[in-house]
């Protein structure tokens, strides 16, 4: 499997939530499971089945945020040094030629984007226009709407 970029402040937080699964969550239904066995009868016992698959879903996603972790290249955008260029990681303000809107992203990985807060996956549309881009270059993206042009109005690896 390839090395997946991922952003410092992106690993910290999948670090984060594997450790609320090992440490609080696992106990946790260890402990409803037992208190379902001891009610009887486990065919008929929907409550020790509810936590048997809570437990499912549990170790399902911690090892997947194992995964993730053991094959994450780990960028600290901090430390970049582009020359002003778009690249994994830059936080970008842009404006829309069309509206004049302005709008302000950070290019990271795909299991750490979130457009509610600003957040686009290197392999958007939007963030593959924009890599390699300086301030004042144009950049045409091709989105479900159509073409849409993005005035690059500063780049910054905060």
């Amino acid at each position: 499997m390839n090395k997946v970029p991922l952003t410092a402040r992106g690993a910290e937080k999948l670090r984060e939530e594997l450790n609320h699964l090992k440490t609080v969550m696992r106990p946790r239904i260890i402990e409803a499971i037992a208190e379902a066995r001891s009610h009887g009868d486990l065919k008929e016992n929907a409550e020790y089945h509810a936590a048997r698959e809570q437990q499912g879903f549990t170790e399902g996603r911690i090892k997947e945020i194992e995964a993730k972790l053991a094959h994450a290249q780990i960028i600290d955008v901090t430390t970049l040094n582009a020359g002003g260029k778009v690249v994994f990681g830059a936080t970008v303000e842009l404006e829309d030629m069309d509206s004049g809107d302005s709008v302000t992203y950070q290019i990271v990985g795909e299991d750490e984007a979130n457009i509610k807060e600003g957040l686009i996956s290197i392999t958007s549309p939007i963030a593959r226009a924009l890599i390699g881009k300086r301030e004042g270059d144009v950049a045409t993206v091709q989105a479900p709407g159509g073409v849409r042009e993005f005035e690059v109005c500063s780049v910054k690896y905060i």
